[in-house]
């Protein structure tokens, strides 16, 4: 749940909060033995995902995607459900299957059948940006009368601009495209044949403007090289009624740090008596993210009506805790227009001001937002 000191309310309708210490995750209003409870679950949590999840090797990270539990009908966790082309949304959840090895693995399945012609159900994996990475992935063609395909669509920047290696069973190819603006390009790629209800593994890397892969362990392109996107997010393709398969997918890559973070830190180090300090951007459902924090546990946690107001019009909020305050402001580009918000929590003072409040956090805002030209340049 984000944190919200009681309520937070638009600069000049000060009110008086109630407080409820359940919200307040972040500690500013809890009981010290509370505080204690948090800290020692974050540390758990932090020992968790470094064993389940992201192991760090000389050469980067190791992270092997979670689909969740088989039991729970929603989309995973930390992906986004979109679409490229027509139709409807895909239908992504988590089931058991047998894969090599395991014979009760969760594995990823898409399993909505709408034979709309150059419809592309998209599962984008939302935790990371990755520039040069290796992917490998098995994946199985299950079923589909018009299609049965399945691809990885990487350093993907929204639904119209991405690249793609898929392969398809009834075609019997594997082909690469890149699509800009939602413009295909020619595809590239051998013909192949790919049994049906089988398991087989897909390994796609990049390396600064180079593109290869591997199917079944064999080189199946010619390495290629292209300059249109050199950083961007992973998911999961399938084109039309294709009902597919995916499991054991995990990404070796360089961890890079997005430029919200790095001025975050920045700002915690030249004002460290900040209790916190996040910035939101909106999804792709138009929903306030944090994108950057003090806490990177909280990283793709959703935010309030408020930081949506801060984005969308540019709105000023001001929030009071049991020991805090809070003030939300807009970041903007250099055009003028709000591109991001950010949340500044500072320790109160006996009798202070939404006045005062607003100008101590001025300069934290200041300080950030002189590193701020494009929504781009925060990602």
């Amino acid at each position: 749940m984000p944190f919200e000191p009681g309520k937070l309310f638009p600069v000049g309708e000060e009110q008086t909060a109630l407080f409820v210490i359940a919200k307040c995750k972040h500690g500013c209003i809890c009981l010290s033995v509370v505080n204690l409870f948090v800290s020692l679950a974050r540390m758990l949590w932090r020992l968790l995902a470094l064993l389940l999840g992201l192991s760090i090797s000389a050469s980067g990270a190791e992270l092997v995607l979670d689909f969740g539990r088989p039991d729970v009908d929603a989309t995973p966790s930390g992906f986004t459900n979109t679409l490229a082309g027509k139709g409807r949304l895909g239908r992504w959840r988590a089931v058991a299957d047998a894969i090599p090895g395991n014979t009760n693995a969760v594995v990823l399945a898409q399993t909505s059948m709408d034979v709309t012609d150059e419809r592309f159900p998209l599962l984008i994996y939302e935790k990371t940006t990755f520039d040069d990475f290796t992917l490998t992935t098995k994946f199985k063609l299950v079923e589909g009368v018009v299609e049965q395909m399945a691809g990885i669509v990487f350093r993907y920047q929204d639904e119209k601009s991405f690249y793609v290696i898929r392969i398809s069973g009834f075609g019997n190819n594997l082909r690469f495209y890149k699509v800009v603006g939602g413009i295909r390009s020619q595809p590239i790629g051998p013909s192949i044949q790919i049994t049906p209800k089988e398991w087989h593994e897909l390994k796609v890397q990049c390396e600064g403007n180079k593109i290869r892969a591997w199917l079944n362990g064999e080189p199946v392109l010619p390495e290629l090289t292209d300059t249109s996107f050199a950083k961007g997010k992973i998911g999961f393709w399938t084109k039309s009624d294709s009902v597919t398969r995916f499991a054991d997918t995990r990404i070796t890559y360089t961890p890079r740090e997005p430029l919200a973070q790095v001025i975050v830190r920045d700002a915690l180090r030249e004002y460290p008596r900040l209790l916190g300090l996040k910035i939101y951007m909106n999804n792709e459902q138009g929903e306030p993210c944090i994108i950057a924090s003090n806490d990177p546990e909280e990283l793709g946690e959703k935010g309030g009506s408020s930081e949506a107001g801060a984005i969308t019009v540019g709105n000023v909020y001001f929030g009071r805790g049991k020991d805090s305050v809070s003030v939300i402001q807009p970041l903007r580009d250099q055009n003028g227009d709000p591109i991001a918000a950010v949340r500044v929590v500072l320790k109160s003072a006996l009798g202070q001001t939404e006045q005062v409040s607003l100008q101590r956090a001025l300069p934290i805002v200041r300080f950030l937002q002189a590193r701020i030209r494009r929504a781009e340049d925060l990602r």
